[in-house]
């Protein structure tokens, strides 16, 4: 099995994670009251239908990256460990905090500040909101449970609520590892887990915040990812033929799931979250066999699934600066795709250098502190990395 420097490599992987930050980038940026594709002059040459689906598919991004998360992370201690059951919490959770707290607590410092100067975008204002409760709500992780009782926070603040379900799954993790110890036990819980997402998605219907944020739903895509490491970790040669078959049977679920969801979400309903989920591990599955040949005019998404969390963190600032810009200078609707190549541009530059100014330099110092080991590369699995 390849070291998991190697696995954190993979082309095809990082192509995956590219794809979906670009999704939430397309969402964010075309909301209808923001800059929706539909009203540019794309609709003159493309179908409405197919626009609206590149802007209305940034939660099913997200789920595409729990599924990632699943699978690298536990791959990466199958790796290291062994087994699940020989996991060593303290190592593995102090890599998990040095990756994941610097860049939040930036962000959320930013934020306070920005609240605290008053600025649109940014100020807290629902009745039942508060900064100190939003600040208490992204550090316990439980950001989503608060946005699904008191409403939608500030964008910048919004974007929190998925890393609050990933790092709550990946508490429990190790220690429901070391409990069960047997894989064979372990596999049909992780598969009833993953199996439920439709039905807890359709049982939390009459909230559509919590329905979409809540914690059962997104760890059933993460214990997708986890179940195919396991299986991937079962040793022996995945054939070529087998790889090809993954990875084109995961490639056409996915873009059904996702730019056909408007006649799939009729026949399938939630079931349609089952199909992306399925989709993803296939994909998964057939690039670690085979990592592919990436073209070289996709190669600019690799870099971005290399920085998709510090992109996905830092995203909302370069929305709403590019969201006033438009307003203020009353640029016409039919015009609007051209905004969405500088707020691109300016998404991945805000990333990188996050990255390599900050989050970098800070798990590589953390990771050398706690492990007591010479600094590693920085893995970077999905949102959360």
């Amino acid at each position: 099995m390849a070291p998991a420097a190697g696995l954190q490599r993979n082309a095809g992987i990082d192509l995956l994670r590219g794809l979906a930050i670009v999704f939430v980038l397309l969402n964010h940026l075309g909301l209808p009251m923001r800059i929706p594709l539909k009203a540019s002059a794309l609709a003159e040459v493309l179908p409405v239908r197919l626009l609206q689906a590149l802007n209305y598919n940034g939660y099913e991004a997200v789920f595409v990256f729990f599924v990632v998360s699943g699978f690298l992370i536990a791959g990466n201690a199958l790796e290291r460990w062994g087994s699940l059951a020989q996991i060593a919490p303290k190592a593995f959770y102090a890599r998990r905090f040095a990756r994941i707290v610097p860049c939040l607590g930036a962000l959320l410092a930013v934020l306070a500040v920005l609240h605290g100067l008053g600025l649109p975008d940014y100020t807290i204002h629902r009745p039942g909101q508060s900064l100190g409760r939003a600040l208490l709500a992204a550090a316990g992780l439980h950001l989503n449970w608060y946005e699904g009782q008191t409403g939608y926070l500030p964008g910048g603040w919004d974007v929190l609520w998925s890393l609050s379900i990933e790092e709550v799954f990946y508490l429990g993790f190790p220690l429901a590892c070391l409990l069960v110890r047997r894989t064979r036990v372990l596999v049909p819980l992780l598969l009833a887990l993953a199996l439920s997402l439709p039905w807890a998605r359709a049982a939390l219907d009459g909230n559509e915040i919590w329905q979409e944020k809540a914690y059962l739903p997104g760890m059933a895509a993460i214990a997708t990812g986890v179940l195919g490491a396991l299986w991937f970790a079962r040793g022996g040669r995945v054939p070529p033929l087998t790889c090809r078959i993954l990875c084109w049977g995961g490639a056409i679920g996915l873009a059904a799931s996702t730019l056909g969801g408007h006649w799939l979400w009729p026949l399938l309903h939630d079931g349609v979250m089952l199909v992306l989920t399925g989709s993803t591990l296939s994909l998964l599955l057939g690039f670690r066999g085979r990592p592919p040949r990436v073209p070289g005019a996709l190669r600019w998404l690799c870099s971005w699934g290399r920085l998709s969390y510090e992109i996905y963190l830092s995203h909302m600032f370069v929305v709403f600066a590019v969201m006033r810009l438009y307003r203020w200078s009353g640029a016409d609707a039919r015009l609007g795709l051209l905004w969405y190549l500088p707020a691109f541009a300016l998404c991945w530059g805000l990333g990188a250098m996050v990255m390599r100014c900050w989050s970098a330099p800070c798990e590589r110092w953390l990771r050398g502190r706690w492990l007591h080991a010479t600094p590693v590369p920085v893995e970077s699995a999905s949102l959360a990395g």
